[in-house]
């Protein structure tokens, strides 16, 4: 840390802090600083109410791909104990209420201002505060400014020649509105990643025909959702606090104990097993780092994993062609997916592949999608289930502007950084929950993780009578050098992929997160403040 000394008095500010965004992120926050620091915090929010990511994520199939038990809070052990779940897997609607539930216990709703989207900050150097804009057209003065933005919701449409003359609904999975009906519809879905996989499961028995418009085939195993009983609920309460210690040391952060078994250390029968067993079980996540240890580094045992899930496209499909369409066959590198019978629905007779590489679209007309084989695919309902311009593209979007007027647009043109992913030099006082380089896990462990640390720091400033706070380039770039050394040791850079920013057109491909797992994260920010918080400069 670097003590500097400055002789002005703090200028007098609307709040203390001001949080946008009210999902899993947002709300913690406004709980440490309101009502564990005492401060006067204000939180917006773009949406009608609560939810963050779950609010606008309503599209048919929505379900986070964590088990109930591991997503939510652990903060609140009241909460964990009243809580009930009678499913593996939480749907949107469960989440949600979740959410609210939250919210009205902690009596957090009078402190958030919703349908107030913040469309720009700037860093006041004279009087150290953030001054921020908001589409309502209000400006606030704040000491500090904290963005729970969220991974996943800047929703991104592809610029398709033709997008606006089609005259049937069009709606992006990111954005979903309430009451839509597909019965009796010829729907068409382009993007199949998680949230595709999602939605096309949900729809194809509803609508009268689907088309699901591939850009690249996904390696995927069953989620294995189904009703769990009164007894495990209970067991699971009952084990709370050594299951919240392995999560909060393990590396994904899912509820379960990572392998340390290499997938070549046994035999090529044993290792089917295994696979089979997880295969059953399900689970994504539990499928790549459950198994074996290296299935995410070593491209051998990746390959094991990798053909064994091609094996289960190849049984499960009945078309060969369609299969073959199907079966991806680079690495099995990308965030690891679950589906509810993905595979199987092309065995329907009212699903039809297009694979968009072999026949890219060449534009959207007033009745459907056209392809480079001339064929007009013709729909009544479009989906774009085509992701988000993921880590950044929420900030990037705000007129977000540091020491000399710099934009953060500008700052992170050839990619996004950050120190310890919660804070950006040349931005004083602000935090970012879930920003570049931070955790790449389950999320609501490392939400709670960065909420904690961020708030310890802000007490630690109001403490010493400190007025700013910033993270020093070299904090910064040693951080940055850390977490692309950190992924060169594992696959994932080599696959195509969102994490890497590979999804948006013209995007930098970089390193956004930091691999090495939640356990070694945590132990980096305890060392961080238990040495006078190198990497940062305070005044």
């Amino acid at each position: 840390m670097t003590l500097l000394t400055q002789d002005s008095h703090p200028a007098k500010t609307d709040y203390d802090a001001v949080v946008v965004g009210a999902g899993f992120g947002g709300l913690y926050m406004l709980h440490k600083l309101r009502n564990e620091l005492g401060m006067n915090v204000r939180v917006f929010d773009k949406a009608g109410d609560v939810g963050g990511t779950w609010y606008w994520n309503r599209y048919p199939g929505a379900l986070s791909d964590t088990e109930s038990f591991v997503y939510c809070y652990s903060f609140d052990k009241a909460l964990l104990q009243e809580w009930d779940w009678d499913t593996r897997y939480v749907t949107q609607p469960q989440i949600l209420s979740y959410l609210n539930h939250v919210a009205d216990r902690l009596d957090l709703r009078c402190d958030i201002e919703f349908n107030t989207g913040v469309t720009g900050a700037r860093f006041d150097e004279k009087r150290n505060l953030w001054e921020i804009q908001t589409d309502t057209d209000k400006t606030v003065t704040a000491r500090y400014l904290i963005t729970a933005l969220g991974l996943l919701s800047a929703t991104n449409v592809p610029n398709i020649k033709g997008i606006e003359s089609f005259q049937g609904k069009q709606y992006h999975t990111g954005a979903w509105p309430e009451g839509v009906d597909f019965k009796g519809k010829r729907v068409g879905v382009i993007g199949t990643g998680s949230t595709g996989l999602q939605v096309i499961t949900a729809i194809a028995p509803q609508a009268s025909h689907l088309t699901v418009f591939q850009r690249s085939p996904q390696y995927s195993v069953p989620v294995g959702n189904g009703p769990v009983s009164p007894d495990y609920v209970t067991s699971v309460k009952q084990n709370y606090d050594q299951i919240w210690k392995d999560v909060r040391s393990s590396v994904v952060a899912f509820g379960f104990k990572e392998s340390s078994v290499p997938a070549m250390s046994v035999s090529e029968e044993e290792r089917r097993a295994v696979y089979q067993k997880a295969w059953e079980r399900g689970g994504g996540f539990r499928f790549m780092f459950e198994t074996f240890c290296d299935i995410a580094t070593d491209e051998v045992a990746n390959e094991t994993a990798a053909a064994f899930i091609r094996g289960k496209i190849a049984e499960i499909v009945k078309d060969p062609e369609t299969a073959r369409k199907l079966t991806p066959t680079d690495l099995y590198a990308k965030r690891p997916l679950c589906d509810s019978g993905y595979y199987a629905i092309y065995n329907r007779d009212n699903v039809a592949l297009v694979d968009v590489k072999a026949t890219p679209i060449t534009e959207i007309t007033p009745k459907g999608i056209k392809t480079s084989d001339g064929v007009e695919h013709e729909l009544d309902v479009l989906i774009f289930a085509t992701g988000f311009d993921a880590v950044d593209g929420n900030y990037t979007r705000i007129d977000l502007r540091g020491r000399n007027g710099k934009t953060i647009k500008d700052k992170w043109k050839g990619g996004p950084t950050s120190y310890l992913g919660v804070a950006s030099a040349d931005y004083p006082n602000l935090f970012m929950i879930l920003g570049p380089n931070g955790p790449f896990t389950n999320l609501p462990p490392s939400i709670e993780t960065q909420v904690e640390w961020i708030s310890d720091l802000i007490k630690h400033m109001n403490d010493t009578g400190r007025q700013v706070v910033e993270a020093s380039h070299e904090g910064e770039d040693g951080w940055t050098a850390t977490c692309n050394e950190i992924a060169g040791y594992t696959l994932f850079p080599k696959a195509d992929s969102w994490i890497f920013g590979a999804n948006i057109p013209g995007k930098a491909k970089t390193v956004m997160f930091y691999l090495a797992g939640l356990g070694a994260y945590t132990q980096k920010l305890n060392e961080v403040t238990s040495t006078g918080y190198p990497g940062f400069e305070i005044r």
